[in-house]
Formats: structure tokens, C-alpha cells, sequence
């Protein structure tokens, strides 16, 4: 595998970035989701990919709310990670996602919320079973949660709320 480094995106990293959600997700969703959620202020860490100086991989993780019965509990929402097709499978996605969730913990964030592969998330502590006890409008094995502080999520319950971006 080529040599991978992992850096916080700049604005001069825009263009690449829409390209390379384009790609992987072959058409503009997860693209526009990106930009409206950075038009919306609500990232919290943007993380680029690069192999020989080329951005190749991308992961966004944007601000999000639980509503439950003691209030707005704040929680990440990892939307979008991507990869360009000739560079999956090649460990690219998973440093991506393991930058970015040590540096959410670095920052003192305790719960992250993925819409995933359920064969794919497990592996980085993902898990749709700790996510029963939220309500949300996706398929419950592709709704994970995971807890960046060891208890973060026991005893709450409630609904889920995305940004306005993700349309749910």
C-alpha cells in the first residue's frame, strides 16, 4: 500500500473533496451533504487522505442532537466517509475513521452516530444493538452508535435529530 497521511481539510481542498464523494458514491448526495453542512457551520472535523500529495479519501463529522426526556443531548455525526474507487480496500477508510474518532475523543466528545455497513462499522466499535434505544428513520442494522466515553449512552432514550442538510 502507498504511503497514507491524514490531514485536517482547507478550503483549497474543497473541489477534490466533492470529487472524491462523487466518485465513491457514484452521484452528487453525499457531496451536496458535505457542502450544506459546511455552509451550515456544523462541522466539527473534516479529515483528508492523501497518497503521493493527491487527496484520495475523505471523512466528515458534522454536529448533531439526541432529543430525549432530560433535553438535547450533543452527539457527532459521521456523514460523509469516502474513498475513491481505484483506493478501497487498501486501510485508507479505516485510518480515516480512527484519525478522526481519536481526535473527537481528544476534543471531549462522547457519542457517535454512523449510518453504515453493518459489516463494515463493527470493527471501529460501532454497534446497532447500543443504538436500540434511539429512534431514527434509517434501517436499525445500519444505525450505529458509538460511545467515545465509556457509559455515554447508558439509560438515555429519545430521538435522534440530523442537521436540516441530511433531509430526514
Amino acid at each position: 500500500m502507498n504511503d497514507v497521511s491524514i490531514r485536517p481539510e482547507n478550503t483549497t481542498d474543497h473541489g477534490m473533496i466533492r470529487q472524491v464523494n462523487e466518485a465513491a458514491f457514484k452521484g452528487i448526495e453525499e457531496a451536496d451533504l458535505v457542502e450544506s453542512l459546511r455552509r451550515d457551520g456544523l462541522v466539527l472535523l473534516s479529515l483528508v487522505a492523501e497518497v503521493n500529495g493527491r487527496i484520495v479519501g475523505h471523512i466528515l463529522f458534522s454536529r448533531m442532537a439526541i432529543d430525549s426526556q432530560s433535553g438535547a443531548i450533543e452527539a457527532v455525526a459521521l456523514a460523509a466517509m469516502a474513498v475513491l474507487p481505484e483506493h478501497q480496500r487498501e486501510g485508507i477508510g479505516g485510518k480515516l475513521i480512527q484519525q478522526g474518532l481519536d481526535r473527537l475523543r481528544h476534543l471531549g466528545e462522547q457519542i457517535v452516530i454512523v449510518v453504515g455497513h453493518p459489516e463494515y462499522y463493527p470493527r471501529f466499535g460501532f454497534s446497532a444493538g447500543q443504538a436500540r434505544g434511539l429512534e431514527s428513520p434509517f434501517p436499525s442494522d445500519a444505525f450505529m452508535t458509538l460511545e467515545l466515553r465509556d457509559g455515554a449512552l447508558h439509560g438515555i432514550r429519545g430521538r435522534v435529530r440530523y442537521p436540516a442538510a441530511f433531509g430526514v
